[in-house]
């Protein structure tokens, strides 16, 4: 395990914490391949009944980290993305999964939520999801998976906006299951992980593969990837990334259409 993934196993709950406070928890690629790990080693061992995700510092996470976009939008990214391993993982675990988030999930922080079976978000929360502002495409299966939860409009507004939704209304849109005090949600989400946890753990796993279809969702982040990687490569893109590393705002009206 690297640093950056800290992971503990109490009582059938494994805990899996982001540890890159400094940087927002932005996920690097390593980070990817250990979290895919982590989940991956769940199925296979019964003695993980429960997986918590949360974030040290002030944000669950940034998002996948902008050094490495930019240096695939160059051509110079990584021989193989382990965000892939990532998602696929959490698309085909049959482990529940709750999640505890402050402050801002980026991009696949809150994409991932909707692969997650009870989240607790604090007062602080905000879920923002900027593809097309970084001229991308949603992951994770979100292009389904959010109309489906929350309708086509909302949808719509929050991949072609990227605006902060706030942890009320991502609450009252059916994001999450609760909305906690700030100091209240590693312990809130850590009794609920073990109420679970004391379910029976083969039923709890036949229910939740009959909830989910991960056939159909592995197939949409394949149909989501073959679009992402021509974005990535992209001179939207490339302009995007040029103006979030001078700090300008991104001028796409004259870059010709692909």
């Amino acid at each position: 395990m690297i640093p950056e993934i800290r992971t503990d196993l109490t009582g059938g709950v494994m805990t899996i914490t982001l540890v890159r406070p400094d940087k927002k928890n932005a996920l690097t690629n390593e980070m990817y391949g250990a979290l895919a790990d982590t989940i991956e080693h769940a199925q296979q061992d019964s003695n993980i009944r429960v997986l918590l995700l949360q974030g040290d510092g002030d944000s669950f996470t940034a998002g996948n980290d902008m050094g490495e976009f930019a240096a695939i939008a160059a051509g110079k990214g990584p021989g193989e993305r382990q965000v892939h391993r990532f998602l696929d993982a959490l698309a085909n675990s049959t482990v529940p999964i709750v999640a505890a988030v402050n402050g801002k999930a980026v991009g696949v922080g809150t994409t991932m939520l909707l692969h997650c079976d009870y989240v607790v978000l604090a007062q602080d929360a905000q879920l923002i999801t900027p593809f097309v502002n970084l001229a991308l495409v949603p992951e994770a299966a979100s292009s389904f998976l959010l109309p489906l939860r929350i309708g086509h409009v909302r949808a719509f507004e929050m991949f072609a906006l990227g605006e902060p939704l706030d942890a009320q209304t991502a609450l009252a849109w059916g994001i999450a299951n609760k909305v906690c005090a700030n100091d209240q949600l590693r312990a809130d989400a850590r009794r609920m992980a073990e109420k679970i946890a004391a379910r029976p753990a083969g039923s709890l796993s036949a229910m939740k593969q009959l909830m989910r279809d991960a056939e159909k969702l592995v197939s949409q982040m394949n149909s989501e990837r073959v679009h992402f990687e021509k974005r990535l490569a992209s001179a939207e893109a490339r302009e995007a990334f040029s103006a979030f590393a001078e700090k300008r705002k991104p001028d796409f009206s004259k870059v010709a259409q692909q």
